[in-house]
């Protein structure tokens, strides 16, 4: 089965909204081909009204026709336009993909917290097997992590992708220290208790690595090459492949961030790989330096 992943589509929205239609109108002339879709958030730039029109617009192609999953970024939740998650303020990603429609259109069999798309659990019939697909906030929060791990623990012949915003770096590595990438950075992460947030490395520490059915985690968020992959025994031995991808505004290769680039994900059970490929609708062209056109092998699903 193949789907693509979406990169943060910040800046195509708020400057080439042609390209990020571009995108959609792809994907759906490709309806047949792909399983899903997965934004890593940061959807829109500056979470105002009239980007996320922009933004509901180029979805909206795809509705009943190929299902689609949406994590929130840090641009897509503050107290204001242009104030980046300051607060926990998802009003307008929650006005524009209203959660009576968003469920139906994301195979979301949960979201969290009720009511809400700000974290949603999808599940798919995919190659034999049954998935769970996991769209998480921007610094998901502890009692988020409680919500996934309770989700976990109810389905465990299911194998599990998780896509959130902030996970890993672009040396491969994943997200912890001092720097400005890191949710802890930002207004969300003075929250403590149930409401703390976590980045990449508590992620792996608190749900990734304890859980023997997560295959795959996808990221954004981070600038310089804009791109990572780490492949990481779990606590079962088992190989976790984890892949960060953002070609957006300023990003190393792309940097007037207009080359509309995107990942589509293959996997092979029978062939045991996960092959992945970065291509832009709008060029007509792949991107195949060893960074952007990669395959793993010897998977086991």
């Amino acid at each position: 089965f193949e789907f693509v992943v979406l990169p943060d589509t910040q800046t195509l929205v708020e400057e080439f909204p042609e390209v990020y239609k571009n995108q959609l109108q792809w994907i759906e002339s490709n309806k047949k081909r792909f399983s899903f879709v997965l934004h890593v958030g940061d959807i829109t730039q500056d979470n105002s009204e009239e980007e996320w029109e922009i933004a509901r617009n180029g979805f909206a192609l795809l509705d009943s026709k190929v299902p689609y999953n949406l994590s929130l970024g840090n641009h897509d939740m503050g107290s204001t336009p242009g104030k980046f998650a300051d607060t926990r303020n998802t009003e307008l990603a929650n006005q524009f993909f209203p959660y009576s429609e968003y469920i139906s259109q994301s195979n979301s069999i949960a979201t969290f917290p009720k009511g809400s798309i700000d974290n949603n659990c999808a599940e798919y019939d995919l190659a034999g097997e049954k998935w769970l697909v996991f769209s998480l906030e921007f610094g998901p929060r502890n009692k988020t992590i409680d919500w996934v791990n309770g989700i976990i623990a109810n389905h465990p012949k299911h194998k599990v992708i998780l896509n959130t915003h902030s996970y890993m770096y672009n040396d491969n590595t994943l997200q912890d220290g001092d720097d400005w990438y890191l949710p802890q950075k930002y207004g969300v992460g003075k929250d403590s208790g149930a409401e703390a947030v976590n980045d990449g490395g508590q992620l792996w520490e608190k749900l990734v690595k304890p859980n023997k059915n997560i295959i795959m985690v996808f990221s954004g968020h981070i600038l310089g090459s804009g791109v990572g992959q780490l492949v990481a025994k779990n606590d079962y031995g088992n190989n976790v492949y984890q892949m960060l991808a953002n070609y957006q505004k300023n990003v190393k290769g792309v940097e007037k961030g207009d080359s509309g680039y995107l990942r589509i994900i293959k996997v092979d059970k029978a062939a045991k790989t996960i092959s992945i490929k970065t291509y832009s609708p709008w060029l007509d062209k792949f991107y195949t330096d060893q960074e952007h056109e990669f395959t793993f092998t010897n998977v086991e699903i």
